[in-house]
C-alpha cells in the first residue's frame, strides 16, 4: 500500500537520461555501417540563406538548452550540502587535452562528471582532467545522454604493484598515486581473486588498514581453489584492470580497464565492457525484461513509490544476466547494499557507482542462463518451498472496512463456486492503524472470520507495516513499550529513539539488524496469533518507509546525510521518505543497512512463524534484497488498473524469477483506480499464471472481486482459475525445483532457446517451468493475439492440435473466455481434476498430459508430499516420480502421501498412427484416438507409489 496518491512532478527526479531507440546512430555508426558515405565530410555549399537558417537553429537549440536546464535546475530539491565542486587549478596550471579525447566513440566515453543537475562546462571537466566534446558540435543528432566530460584512456588509476599466490587464488597490493576528485581516497588496497568454483570467481577490493561496512548475509566460504577453471583471469598492472575470460570460446566476460577505478570512502566506481547488449536483472526497477544500454542509468536504494520507469522502487537487486554472441550466458553480482547507480551504455558497458562498503563481486559461467541463475543462488541462498496453500487464489482489497464485508466477499466466491484459498485484510483491519490490534468495533467478527476460513480448509493473511506507534498513553500499547524497554528500535545520531511518521502517526522503527528485536517481534506475532489466528503475513512499507524526510527533528548536517556524490534517488536525498541516513542501528548505520530491512524483517518475520505454526511460513514482503527468496516472496508493488500496468507485469515477473525470488506477482486487476470488465478477465487470466496471485484493490475503488461482473466475465474468471488449480501439481513441482536447483517457475523463452536471439527480448510471453507457454492479451478491444513459437513442435494445450514452427510468429484466436496455452514437445504435464480449494484438489486423481517428440519421447516429474511440513525435502519426507520414454513411471523417491493418489487418465499428443491395442503394465487396457492424433487413456486407477509402463502398437 503506498504512502501517498500521487506525485507531482517536482517530486520525480528521472535516474538516467530518456532511452531512445535502438536504431539512433552515432556519427561514428553511420559512418560504419554505411558504405555509401564518403570517408571525408564532404564542405557543404554556402549560402547567405543556408547561413542565417543554420545561425538561426543555433540560437533556437541553445535556447532550448538553457531553457531545460534551468527547468531541471528548479525541479532539482535544494539540499544543505550540494555536490562539491572539483577543487579549482592553481593559478597558471593549465591541462592540455590529449589527441586520444578526439579518438574516443560517443559509446565508450565513460562519465567523469556524473553527478546529475549540473551543466557541465569544459573548465569543469577540465579540472578533473578528463576530456570534453560538447554534444552541440556534433555533425548529425547525437544520442541522448552522451557524456561531454569523458576519461581519458590513459586516466590515472590504481597500480597493481604486488600479486601472490594463496591457497584459493591471489592476493595483491594496488596502490594510488595522485589524487581522485573525491575526498578521502583510500590510497591502498588489497586485491583478492578467489577461484571458489569451477565456474564460479570471487574477487574482492579492501582497505587494508581499516575494517569497512560488508554486507551481513550468509554467503559460501571456500578454502581451497577450484580445478579445471572455466575462465581465466589477466591483470593490467598501470592503470589497473582485470580481464575475465571464458576459456572455452575466448569470450571478454569482464574487462575493468575500460575506465579507471576508484575507490574513496564515499565513493566506489568500477566499469567493465560486456560482450553484447543483451542484458538482464538489476532490479527493482519497471523495465523491459532487456535492458536498454542507450546511456540508461538504474538507481538502487529501497524507496516507497508506485512503479514507474527510470526511478529506484523498493527493493535492491545488483545482479545481471549477460547473454554472449555464440548463445552462451554468465552473471555477475555486486555484494554491496550501499546507494548506488549502476550506468548503461551503448558501448557496451556498464559501471557500478556506489557511496560505501568495499567492492566484493561474482562471476558466474553458466554457461546456460538457467545455469547461472543456479550459481547464483548457491552464493546467496535457494528459495524456500512454499507451503501449499500459497499457490492458490488470493483475494484483498484495502478497504473492506469492516470483517462482515470481508466476510460476505468469501462467501459470495464460495456461492460461485471460484475457488479461493487466502482472504487478505489490508491496514483497516487495525485499531487506529496499530500493528498487532485488530478494530473492536468494525473488526469484531475478525476472529470468527479466520475460524470460519480454517473450517472450510481456507486461510487468512493480514497486513503489518514496521512502523510502531510512539504516542500511544504509557502502558497502553506493548509493542512500543515492551520494545523501548528493550532498546529495539532504531536510534538517531544522538542515540535517541527516531521517530517519523507513518499510518498511526508518529511512530518507531524496529531495528532488524538486532537479534532482541527478533525475538521482540516473535512475542508479538504470537501474542496476536493467540486472538486471530493468521496463517502468514504480509510485510509492507518496509524500505522502510516514512511520511517524514528522516525523522520528526529533521536529520543531522553530516557525510552520510549529504555524501559527495548522491545516486539518482527519487527526491534527491537518502532521507526522502525514509528515515535518516546517519540514524544508528545494532548491526551499522542506516546509511549502510537501509536496503536490507525488507530482508532483514522477512528473516525475522520468517523464524517467528515458524515456531508459531510449526508449518511452512507464508510471508509476501515488499522491501527485497538479494537471499529474500530464502524467506518471503514479492508483489510488483502498488500499480493502476491500466492495460499497461498489465504488460509490464510480466517483464517484472520473469526479473524476480532470475533473482531468485520465483513467488512473485502483480496485483490482478489493478490496485489504484478502477478497473474494466474487460481489463480484469484479461487480468485474472494472465493472473492465473503468476506463480503467486492475488487480486487486490485499493480504497474506494469500484469492486473487482470476480463475482462484482457479469456472469459472462465471471464464468471466463472462474474457468481460468479452475485451469491454475487443475495445474497445481505441475506448479507444486516446479517450485520444488526452484528450492532444489534454484530453476526458474516463470521462465524467460530465452532460457530454454539461448541460440534463438529472437527470444532475447520476448517480455509479452513466458513459460511455466522448460514446457508450457502462455500467450497472454495484453491490449483492449482484441481477440486475437501474437505470439512467438520457437523452433519446434508445440501443441495446444486444451486439444492436443499441433503446431509446427520454424521459429516464427503466428496469430491465435483469442475469445475473451480463453488465454492460448501451448505444450512444448518432449513434456510431461501432470494435471488434478480442481476443486474450490487446494486442499480439496490435491486429493483429487491426476490426469497426465504426454507432448510427444517428433521422435516419440516425453519426460517429466513430479514432487509430492504433505503441503505444509517444514524441510519436508531435506528430512526426506516426500515422493518424486518420474516419467519417462513413451510413459514409464519411476518412483525415485517414495512417500506415504503419494499412497493417497491414483493416476486415472493419460492423454498422449502427437500419436501418428492409431494403435492396434494399448498394455497399462502389460495388460491391454481400453483407448480412444481421434483425428488430431490424440490418444487417451482412462478409468487407471493406477497409484502413484508404484512404477507403470504404458504402451502401445
Amino acid at each position: 500500500m503506498v504512502s501517498y496518491k500521487r506525485l507531482t512532478p517536482e517530486e520525480v527526479h528521472f535516474s538516467g537520461a530518456a532511452l531512445l531507440d535502438s536504431d539512433e546512430l552515432t556519427e561514428m555508426d553511420i559512418k560504419e555501417n554505411d558504405p555509401e558515405l564518403p570517408l571525408l565530410p564532404q564542405s557543404p555549399r554556402c549560402s547567405i540563406t543556408a547561413a542565417l537558417l543554420t545561425l538561426g537553429g543555433l540560437i533556437v537549440i541553445l535556447s532550448a538548452v538553457w531553457l531545460l536546464g534551468a527547468l531541471f535546475w528548479i525541479h532539482t530539491p535544494l539540499s544543505k550540502e550540494p555536490h562539491r565542486p572539483p577543487a579549482p587549478k592553481r593559478q597558471g596550471e593549465t591541462w592540455m587535452q590529449p589527441e586520444s579525447c578526439l579518438q574516443t566513440p560517443e559509446s565508450q566515453r565513460f562519465d567523469c562528471f556524473p553527478e546529475r543537475a549540473v551543466v557541465v562546462t569544459e573548465e569543469m571537466c577540465h579540472a578533473r582532467n578528463c576530456c570534453f566534446i560538447q554534444g552541440l558540435q556534433a555533425k548529425v543528432p547525437r544520442l541522448k545522454g552522451v557524456p561531454w566530460c569523458f576519461y581519458t584512456p590513459e586516466y590515472p588509476s590504481y597500480e597493481l604493484v604486488s600479486n601472490d599466490d594463496t591457497e584459493i587464488g591471489w592476493l595483491g597490493k594496488l596502490l594510488r598515486n595522485k589524487k581522485t576528485y573525491y575526498p578521502k581516497d583510500i590510497d591502498a588496497l588489497q586485491l583478492e581473486v578467489m577461484y571458489e568454483e569451477e565456474n564460479r570467481l570471487r574477487v574482492k577490493i579492501t582497505d587494508p588498514s581499516e575494517k569497512r561496512y560488508e554486507v551481513p548475509i550468509d554467503v559460501p566460504v571456500v578454502q581451497k581453489r577450484a580445478l579445471n577453471l572455466a575462465y581465466s583471469v589477466e591483470f593490467i598492472k598501470e592503470p589497473f584492470g582485470m580481464i575475465v575470460k571464458r576459456l572455452q570460446t575466448g569470450t571478454v566476460l569482464l574487462n575493468t580497464s575500460v575506465a579507471p577505478l576508484f575507490f574513496a570512502d564515499q565513493f566506489l566506481q568500477m566499469s567493465t565492457s560486456l560482450p553484447s547488449r543483451f542484458l538482464y536483472g538489476l532490479g527493482e526497477h519497471r523495465s523491459s525484461f532487456l535492458h536498454d544500454l542507450q546511456w540508461n542509468t538504474l538507481t538502487m536504494w529501497a524507496r516507497d513509490v508506485p512503479p514507474v520507469e527510470l526511478t529506484n522502487l523498493y527493493g535492491v537487486h545488483p545482479f545481471y544476466l549477460s547473454m554472449e554472441p555464440d548463445g552462451n550466458a554468465h552473471g555477475f553480482f555486486m555484494l554491496n547494499s550501499n546507494a548506488m547507480d549502476v550506468a548503461l551504455q551503448p558501448a557496451p558497458a556498464l559501471t557500478w557507482r556506489m557511496i560505501g562498503g568495499i567492492i566484493d563481486f561474482y562471476v558466474f559461467l553458466g554457461p546456460d542462463p538457467s545455469s547461472v541463475i543456479g550459481q547464483y543462488l548457491d552464493v546467496v541462498g535457494k528459495p524456500a518451498m512454499p507451503v501449499y496453500w500459497a499457490l492458490g487464489n488470493h483475494l484483498c482489497r484495502w478497504g473492506y472496512k469492516t470483517s462482515n464485508k470481508t466476510w460476505s466477499v468469501v462467501k459470495e466466491m464460495r456461492n460461485f463456486g471460484i475457488p479461493q484459498d487466502v482472504q487478505w485484510n489490508d491496514i483497516d483491519y487495525m485499531d487506529n492503524a496499530l500493528d498487532f490490534t485488530y478494530d473492536p468495533m468494525s473488526f469484531s467478527t475478525l476472529p470468527e472470520l479466520v475460524k470460519d476460513l480454517h473450517k472450510h480448509d481456507q486461510h487468512y493473511v493480514m497486513i503489518l507495516d514496521p512502523g510502531i506507534s510512539s504516542s500511544q498513553p504509557s502502558g497502553s500499547y506493548w509493542p512500543f513499550d515492551e520494545g523501548k524497554k528493550r532498546a529495539v528500535f532504531i536510534n538517531d545520531s544522538n542515540g535517541d529513539i527516531l521517530i517519523g511518521k507513518v499510518w498511526p502517526g508518529l511512530t518507531a522503527f524496529p531495528d532488524f539488524s538486532n537479534p532482541d528485536t527478533h525475538e521482540w517481534w516473535s512475542q508479538n506475532l504470537e501474542r496476536f496469533h493467540s486472538k486471530v489466528p493468521f496463517d502468514g503475513v504480509w510485510i509492507d512499507m518496509n524500505e522502510p518507509s516514512n511520511f517524514f524526510d528522516g525523522s520528526q527533528k529533521g536529520c543531522p548536517d553530516n557525510e552520510l546525510e549529504n555524501p559527495p556524490y548522491t545516486p539518482g534517488i527519487l527526491g534527491g536525498t537518502l532521507k526522502a521518505k525514509t528515515v535518516c541516513a546517519s540514524s544508528l542501528q545494532k548491526f551499522s548505520s542506516h546509511y549502510n543497512l537501509h536496503s536490507l530491512y525488507g530482508l532483514m524483517e522477512a528473516k525475522a518475520t520468517e523464524s517467528a512463524l515458524r515456531k508459531i505454526t510449526g508449518k511452512r511460513p507464508f510471508i509476501i514482503s515488499r522491501s527485497t534484497f538479494p537471499s529474500q527468496g530464502k524467506y518471503s516472496g514479492h508483489w510488483l508493488g502498488d500499480n493502476r488498473s491500466q492495460w499497461k500496468d498489465l504488460a509490464t507485469s510480466i517483464p517484472g515477473m520473469l526479473t524476480f524469477n532470475i533473482l531468485g525470488i520465483p513467488l512473485i506477482g502483480a496485483d490482478i486487476c489493478g490496485f489504484g483506480g478502477s478497473t474494466t470488465e474487460e481489463l480484469c478477465v484479461r487480468w485474472t487470466q494472465l493472473g492465473a499464471f503468476y506463480p503467486f496471485s492475488r487480486n487486490h484493490n485499493s480504497i474506494d475503488e469500484q469492486d473487482q472481486e470476480p463475482t462484482a461482473f457479469s456472469p459472462a466475465a465471471r464464468t471466463a474468471m472462474k474457468e481460468v482459475i479452475l485451469l491454475r488449480y487443475s495445474l497445481f501439481p505441475y506448479l507444486y513441482t516446479l517450485f520444488h525445483h526452484a528450492h532444489v536447483s534454484g530453476h526458474t517457475v516463470a521462465t524467460p523463452l530465452l532460457f530454454q532457446f539461448p541460440n534463438d536471439e529472437k527470444t532475447y527480448a520476448i517480455d509479452k510471453q513466458f513459460l511455466w517451468g522448460k514446457s508450457l507457454l502462455v500467450t497472454p492479451v495484453l491490449e483492449a478491444g482484441l481477440d486475437y493475439v501474437v505470439g512467438y513459437f520457437p523452433q519446434g513442435l508445440w501443441y495446444d494445450f486444451y486439444t492436443g492440435d499441433s503446431l509446427r514452427s520454424s521459429g516464427e510468429e503466428i496469430k491465435l484466436q483469442a475469445p475473451t473466455d480463453k488465454i492460448n496455452l501451448h505444450l512444448r514437445e518432449g513434456s510431461v504435464i501432470p494435471t488434478q481434476r480442481p476443486n474450490i480449494t487446494l486442499w480439496v484438489s490435491s486429493g483429487q486423481p491426476l490426469h497426465l498430459i504426454v507432448s510427444l517428440s517428433e521422435d516419440g519421447w516425453a519426460k517429466g516429474d513430479l514432487f509430492w508430499d504433505d503441503g505444509e511440513a517444514l524441510d519436508s525435502f531435506e528430512l526426506n519426507q516426500y515422493a518424486f516420480i518420474s516419467f519417462t520414454k513413451t510413459m514409464t513411471s519411476q518412483v525415485l523417491h517414495n512417500h506415504e502421501e503419494a499412497t493417497y493418489i491414483t493416476v486415472e487418465t493419460v492423454s498422449f499428443y502427437g500419436v501418428k498412427v492409431k494403435p492396434e491395442n494399448v498394455t497399462v503394465n502389460r495388460e491391454e487396457a481400453a483407448f480412444t484416438y481421434l483425428d488430431n492424433q490424440v490418444l487417451s487413456v482412462s478409468e487407471l486407477g493406477l497409484n502413484l507409489s508404484q512404477n507403470f509402463t504404458i504402451s502401445w502398437m
